[in-house]
C-alpha cells in the first residue's frame, strides 16, 4: 500500500472520529451513552460476561469497566450472577429493561445511519459494513 493511500485513510478516519464526536456531544441518538450501549450490546451478543472479559474486549482498565457496569446495575439494566468456579467473581447478565433500552437505542442509531447513507446503494452499504468490520477486527490482533 502506498504512503499516499495510508495518509488518505488516516485523514478520513480522523475526520470520521471528529464528526462522530461532534454529533454525539451535540445530539444524542438513543437513550444510552456509548459505553452503556457497547457493554449491553456485548453482553447481549455474547452472553453473560465478567468485568475482566469486558475490559479485554474493549481494551479498557478493569476499574473503568467495573465503574461502568456498576452504573448499569444501578439503573437496572444488568444484574450480577455469581461465578460458580470463583466465589469472588461474578458475571453480568441483561435485564429485560436493559434489553429494551439497548434495542430502543439501536433502532434510533440505525435510523440515523440509514439517513446518512440514503444515497448509497445496497452494495455500497454492504461493502462499507464489511470493510468496517474487517478494520475493527485488525485491532484484536494488534
Amino acid at each position: 500500500m502506498s504512503h499516499e493511500t495510508n495518509t488518505s485513510i488516516e485523514l478520513e478516519i480522523a475526520l470520521l472520529i471528529r464528526r462522530l464526536t461532534s454529533i454525539t456531544t451535540s445530539r444524542k441518538f438513543g437513550t444510552l451513552d456509548r459505553s452503556a450501549y457497547l457493554l449491553l450490546g456485548q453482553i447481549e451478543s455474547h452472553g453473560s460476561a465478567g468485568v475482566k472479559a469486558l475490559a479485554e474486549e474493549f481494551r479498557l482498565d478493569i476499574s473503568t469497566v467495573s465503574r461502568q457496569t456498576s452504573a448499569l446495575e444501578q439503573k437496572g439494566y444488568v444484574y450480577k450472577m455469581p461465578d460458580p468456579e470463583d466465589g469472588r467473581a461474578y458475571f453480568y447478565q441483561l435485564t429485560e429493561e436493559g434489553r429494551r433500552m439497548l434495542l430502543e437505542t439501536r433502532a434510533q442509531r440505525t435510523e440515523r445511519i440509514d439517513e446518512l447513507l440514503k444515497g448509497w446503494t445496497e452494495d455500497e452499504r454492504t461493502r462499507f459494513g464489511e470493510l468496517l468490520a474487517k478494520f475493527n477486527r485488525t485491532y484484536l490482533d494488534d
